[in-house]
C-alpha cells in the first residue's frame, strides 16, 4: 500500500469538497441567513486538513487495485465526515452521529433523514444538503478522477472501486476522460431539469435543490412533506422524467447528447427491462389504490402511482403521498422495487435491473437444462454472450447483498423495531433508497431509530452506495500490507 499516495489523494478531496462549501453562502447572503459563518468555518477547516494531507503527504507512483479500493472506501467515510461539519457548527443537530447520518445520506443518495423541521433550517444549510447529493450521485471519487489528470494510469483502479454496476464503461479510451463527460452529461441534463422546473413555476433555490435529488436519485427536499408539498402535477410530471433518466446508465444519455443516437435506449437490454419493470408496477399500483377507493379518479391513481413506484424503483426517495396508507399489494410491490433499483451505471441504487435480469435468465437455464442436461445454453444480453466470470459476480453479489439484509434486519429487530419498520429501514438504506414502511414511512423519517441503529444504517448506506465489496476489504489485514 502506497499510504502517502492515498492520504495525498484524499487531501485532494478534501480541498474540492470545501470549495463546494463555499457555494451554499450566496444563497445565505442572498436570504439573509445566520448560516455564513458556519459554512465558512466549515469549508476552512476541510480545504486547511486537505492542503495539510496535501503537504505532509506528497504522493508518488501509481496506483494499484489496493490503492484504488482504500480511497474508494475511506474518501466516501471521509467526506460525510467533513460534510458532517457545517450541521455541528451551525447547531442543526446537537450529536456527531446524527450529523453524520445525514451527510451519509446525502452523498450516498440516500435520502433518509433525521432533520425535522426541514423547513426551519437557513437556505445555506439546506442547498449544502441537496449539493452533497448531487456530488455523492455521479461519484464524489469519479469527480476527483475528472480534476486531476496526474491521476493518469491509476485512474481505472479507481474507477472500477466506484462506479455501479457489475461492469464499468468506458466512454473514451482514457478513464480521465471518460470521468469527465460522464460529469458533463450529468450536468446539462441537471441544467435542463432546473430550466423546467423554473419555467413551471418553482423558484430557483427550489429548483436546484430539487434536481440535485432528482439527478443523483436522492430524495432530500426543502420541504417536510417533499414534493407533495408543492401539490402540483406539472412539477410532479417533470421529476418523473429526470428521475427515470437518472436511473438509466448514463453511457445511454451520453450517446443520446454527444451522438444523437436515440436507438441506443432500444438497442439495450436492461433498459427495456427497466422500463418494463415501471410501466407493469405502475399499471399495477394505478389499478390497486383506485380499485381500494384511495383515490377517486383513474387520473389521480395514476398521477400518485407513476411518480411512487418511478421514485421508489429509480432510489430517489421523493414523496407526493403517504404509500404506506395505501393496500398492502402496492405497499408490498413498493418494498420489492427497494431491491429492484437502477440500471447499472445509473445514479440508482439496489441490486440493479442488469443483475436481476442475469439471475431471471441464469435460472430459467438451469430449468432447461434439467430437461436437456447435455445442452451448452450460453446467457445472453442482446446479442453478447455474458462470460462465466461476470455471472459468478452477480449470483456472489446477491447472495452477499441479501445476506447483509438479512442481519442488518435482525440488529434492528434486537433493537426494538417492529419488523416491518427493520425491514423496511434496512432495505431503505442499504439500497439507498430513503423513506420505506411503517415508522421509517413517507410521513416519517428516522429520529426516532436508537444510536445504534443508525450506525447500522449508515453502514448500510455506504454499503449500499459502493456495492459492498469496496467496504468489505477495507477490514481485510492484506489490503494495508506495503
Amino acid at each position: 500500500m502506497n499510504y502517502k499516495l492515498l492520504i495525498s489523494t484524499l487531501g485532494s478531496l478534501l480541498i474540492f469538497l470545501g470549495l463546494f462549501m463555499l457555494i451554499p453562502i450566496i444563497f445565505s447572503l442572498y436570504y439573509h441567513d445566520n448560516d455564513i459563518l458556519a459554512l465558512l468555518l466549515s469549508a476552512s477547516i476541510t480545504i486547511g486538513t486537505g492542503l495539510i494531507m496535501r503537504y505532509f503527504f506528497k504522493g508518488e507512483g501509481t496506483f494499484t487495485a489496493r490503492e484504488g479500493l482504500a480511497i474508494a472506501g475511506l474518501g466516501w467515510l471521509l467526506a460525510a465526515g467533513f460534510g458532517a461539519i457545517p450541521y455541528m457548527i451551525y447547531g442543526t443537530f446537537h450529536n456527531y452521529i446524527d450529523a453524520y447520518f445525514e451527510a451519509m445520506s446525502g452523498f450516498t443518495t440516500t435520502g433518509a433523514t433525521v432533520l425535522y423541521p426541514i423547513e426551519a433550517q437557513p437556505h445555506g444549510i439546506i442547498f449544502w444538503r441537496g449539493l452533497t447529493h448531487w456530488l455523492g450521485g455521479m461519484g464524489i471519487i469519479v469527480l476527483v478522477i475528472a480534476l486531476l489528470p496526474a491521476i493518469g494510469r491509476g485512474a481505472m483502479q479507481l474507477y472500477k472501486s466506484e462506479v455501479p454496476g457489475p461492469t464499468a464503461d468506458r466512454l473514451k479510451p482514457k478513464i480521465t476522460h471518460t470521468a469527465r463527460l460522464l460529469w458533463i452529461v450529468y450536468a446539462i441534463i441537471s441544467a435542463f431539469e432546473v430550466l423546467f422546473l423554473k419555467i413551471a413555476g418553482m423558484s430557483l433555490y427550489d429548483a436546484l435543490c430539487h434536481m440535485f435529488a432528482t439527478m443523483s436519485t436522492g430524495g432530500f427536499s426543502t420541504r417536510d412533506a417533499s414534493v407533495g408539498a408543492f401539490n402540483n402535477p406539472v412539477y410532479d410530471i417533470i421529476i418523473i422524467f429526470f428521475m427515470f433518466i437518472s436511473g438509466a446508465n448514463f453511457a445511454l444519455n451520453y450517446r443520446l447528447i454527444f451522438k444523437g443516437d436515440l436507438k441506443c435506449f432500444f438497442k439495450d437490454p436492461e433498459f427495456k427491462f427497466y422500463t418494463g419493470v415501471v410501466l407493469i408496477s405502475t399499471l399495477l399500483v394505478t389499478y390497486n389504490i383506485y380499485a381500494g377507493h384511495i383515490y377517486n379518479t383513474i387520473s389521480s391513481a395514476l398521477r400518485f402511482a407513476s411518480f411512487q413506484v418511478v421514485s421508489i424503483v429509480t432510489t430517489t426517495g421523493f414523496t407526493t403521498a403517504d404509500f404506506d396508507k395505501w393496500p398492502d399489494f402496492s405497499r408490498f410491490l413498493l418494498l420489492a422495487l427497494m431491491f429492484i433499483g437502477g440500471c447499472a451505471g445509473s445514479t440508482g441504487g439496489a441490486i440493479k435491473n442488469i443483475r436481476i435480469l442475469l439471475l431471471i435468465k441464469h435460472g430459467i437455464r438451469e430449468i432447461f437444462k434439467l430437461i436437456h442436461p447435455n445442452a451448452v445454453v450460453p446467457i445472453k444480453l442482446g446479442k453478447t454472450v455474458v462470460p462465466d466470470s461476470i455471472m459468478n459476480s452477480v449470483t456472489a453479489f446477491f447472495f452477499l447483498y441479501i445476506g447483509l439484509f438479512t442481519l442488518s434486519t435482525a440488529i434492528m429487530a434486537f433493537l426494538g423495531l417492529d419488523l416491518v419498520t427493520a425491514i423496511a429501514s434496512t432495505a431503505a438504506t442499504i439500497g439507498n433508497i430513503g423513506p420505506g414502511l411503517a415508522k421509517v414511512g413517507a410521513s416519517q423519517n428516522y429520529i426516532h431509530i436508537p444510536y445504534l441503529g443508525k450506525i447500522v444504517l449508515i453502514i448500510n448506506m455506504v454499503l449500499g452506495r459502493l456495492e459492498i465489496y469496496t467496504i468489505l476489504v477495507l477490514i481485510m489485514p492484506g489490503l494495508w500490507k506495503k
